[in-house]
């Protein structure tokens, strides 16, 4: 049986073509009746006291892991992720759960300010409804690191997630409500594009979160400008990887094959530019090519097979495309560059070699197991390639001298920068762009902070 993309979110398996599920998309009515539902539990929920708010991510973090199984199998079928790094985000997200019912109460506390005899003091008030629209990529984590802050800090919680995952969206909703979250402070709705449109219009919605590409999210931020909501944007990258002259170079390799191909390379915040000094960029070349070849594709519920199918085949080929022209234009290909033959969303680990400034995968962002290569002829040559992009989210740095990556550090121009290690997202700092990468700030108190009203109460002012 088919389904019209129309009129339904469909989710197929990635590695064989076969539905998995069809949801037909909701009405106006529907979308209104959902929003309705969110903003009275805003109401109740937001009154509750913080203690209990985080006791409530406790419980969270437990209903995850007694379902977790259940979780990462989802996960694998909706998207095709490997099963063992399915698993690693479902323990994440857990953890990211348990590290704010921890640490979240002490970021929400009053704060004192400067003024003579504690007249005026910071307090952390919620907004109230937050619409989220989120990718496939990272089905649990990318919800959970937005909505576990947006809901200790006392708001509720909207999702529209991507129709290929809607499966993962229900589940979640299941593991909220096994938590014993009122009803409704987490929701899903199964909205089309003109339903996100109604909720970002509507009152009660009080502000907009979108982790996605650069054309979502620049179309989302300006419906939600023009409502003048609060809106984080977290959306694309093209993060360069510099590997200078003096790195240990068995190291910088096996990180970069790692930073890359970690769920299919099908990551924002993954190294995708390699910018390597030229004195060793043969050696990297051929180290980094042997290990690429290394790699064990297949059907991603083997625990063997690291790299898995892409999520659809329209990604699929948009990246055979850009790789194409990347060919094209003068690069070389050194390892994979095609798809896969037979069934599923396969594409071969791919690494480009000779890529310049001025070509397709050095320009646009490659969300798939694509590599680019390109030649610096010192440090400062690889920092203006770096920063030669119209993206800005992570950045990384593989060398000897740790007094000139911190230098360089300070002059690229992202949300983060790793020095002798590679990009990752942890609950305890921010996580975060610039550029067309996006604005705002997740994770860590920034996180926390985005969605609140920054409340100053001025006592007895004379």
């Amino acid at each position: 049986m088919s389904f019209s993309a129309a009129t339904h979110a469909v989710s197929r398996n990635p590695a064989s073509g076969d539905v998995l599920s069809a949801r037909p998309y909701i009405n106006e009515q529907q979308v209104d009746a959902a929003i309705a539902a969110n903003h009275q539990a805003f109401q109740q929920w937001r009154r509750q006291p913080l203690t209990l708010r985080a006791q409530k991510l406790r419980d969270l973090a437990a209903a995850i892991r007694a379902r977790s199984e259940e979780m990462a199998q989802m996960i694998t079928a909706e998207m095709g992720k490997p099963i063992l790094q399915a698993r690693a985000e479902v323990e994440k997200s857990a953890q990211l759960c348990d590290w704010y019912a921890e640490q979240g109460p002490a970021m929400l506390a009053t704060e004192p300010t400067l003024v003579e005899n504690n007249q005026a003091v910071i307090e952390y008030r919620p907004l109230g409804p937050v619409l989220a629209v989120m990718p496939w990529n990272f089905p649990l984590w990318q919800v959970l690191r937005g909505a576990v802050p947006i809901l200790l800090a006392g708001n509720s919680y909207l999702l529209k997630h991507a129709p290929n995952v809607m499966g993962c969206a229900l589940l979640i909703e299941a593991l909220f409500n096994d938590a014993g979250l009122p009803a409704n402070v987490f929701s899903v709705i199964n909205a089309t594009n003109a339903g996100v449109s109604q909720a970002i219009n509507d009152a009660r919605i009080a502000a907009v979160t979108v982790t996605g590409s650069v054309r979502a999210g620049s179309a989302i931020g300006a419906q939600a400008g023009a409502a003048l909501k609060k809106c984080v944007l977290e959306l694309g990258g093209s993060d360069p990887f510099i590997v200078l002259k003096d790195a240990d170079l068995e190291t910088a390799v096996k990180a970069a094959v790692a930073g890359r191909y970690q769920n299919t390379g099908q990551v924002c915040a993954a190294a995708k530019r390699f910018i390597i000094e030229r004195e060793i960029a043969d050696a990297f070349s051929e180290k980094f090519v042997a290990a690429v070849q290394q790699l064990k594709m297949g059907d991603p519920r083997v625990e063997e097979n690291t790299i898995g199918p892409m999520a659809r085949y329209d990604l699929r080929d948009e990246l055979h495309q850009q790789v194409t022209a990347t060919l094209a234009e003068g690069a070389t290909l050194l390892a994979g560059g095609d798809k896969l033959a037979g069934e599923g969303n396969y594409y071969l680990p791919t690494v480009l070699g000779n890529v310049t400034p001025e070509m397709t995968a050095f320009r646009q962002e490659m969300f798939g197991p694509v590599a680019a290569i390109t030649v610096a002829d010192n440090a400062e040559h690889a920092l203006q390639l770096a920063n030669d992009s119209d993206f800005g989210l992570m950045a990384t740095i593989y060398s000897g001298d740790e007094t000139l990556a911190a230098d360089m550090a300070e002059r690229l121009e992202c949300g983060g920068v790793f020095i002798n290690g590679y990009s990752a997202s942890d609950a305890r700092v921010a996580f975060g762009g610039v550029k067309k990468s996006g604005f705002g700030r997740e994770l860590s108190h920034f996180g926390l902070h985005e969605f609140c009203n920054v409340q100053t109460v001025w006592r007895n002012r004379r």
